[in-house]
């Protein structure tokens, strides 16, 4: 199974939460509002910010901020700045290991095209996709007057 770790799927919920906040936050005001532990946030931020997704402000009223706006940052990029990169197995462009059956394998190279469209598909969506909150399931939409007001479900 393709699985992201835990670290990088904390580090989409830290950003998106930055993002809906907009402002200079302190890592503990992001643990307090995302309720990651303190360390990991910490953590993230550092990582994060050698990647230059994240910007931080020393001092008094210091604390970190996104580096640019949610819409220019893909998820693609969040997972690189933790994991590396992407890579399915070890015979696609890009990958840290290699394959030691590289030169007789018939598949080598066919992974490429998968690999690329997870890529693809990674970098066509945003930091500020991800921090849009999804409509609730099941609930229609309400009346004219407030479309977002849940309409009663009716009895079958």
């Amino acid at each position: 199974m393709f699985r992201l770790n835990r670290l990088t799927d904390y580090a989409v919920v830290v950003m998106a939460q930055m993002s809906l906040r907009g402002e200079l936050r302190s890592a503990q005001q992001i643990s307090e509002d995302t309720a990651v532990p303190l360390p990991t946030v910490s953590k993230l931020l550092n990582l994060l910010g050698r990647a230059g997704l994240v910007t931080a402000q020393r001092g008094a009223a210091g604390g970190y901020t996104l580096s640019r706006s949610a819409e220019q940052i893909t998820v693609a990029q969040i997972i690189q700045a933790l994991e590396g990169p992407i890579a399915l197995t070890a015979c696609v462009d890009g990958a840290a290991d290699s394959c030691g059956v590289e030169a007789l394998c018939p598949m080598h190279g066919n992974w490429n095209k998968v690999n690329s469209a997870i890529h693809k598909a990674l970098n066509s969506v945003s930091l500020a996709d991800m921090s849009t909150l999804p409509e609730p399931f099941g609930i229609p939409a309400g009346g004219k007057d407030n479309p977002r007001e849940a309409a009663p479900l009716s009895k079958v």
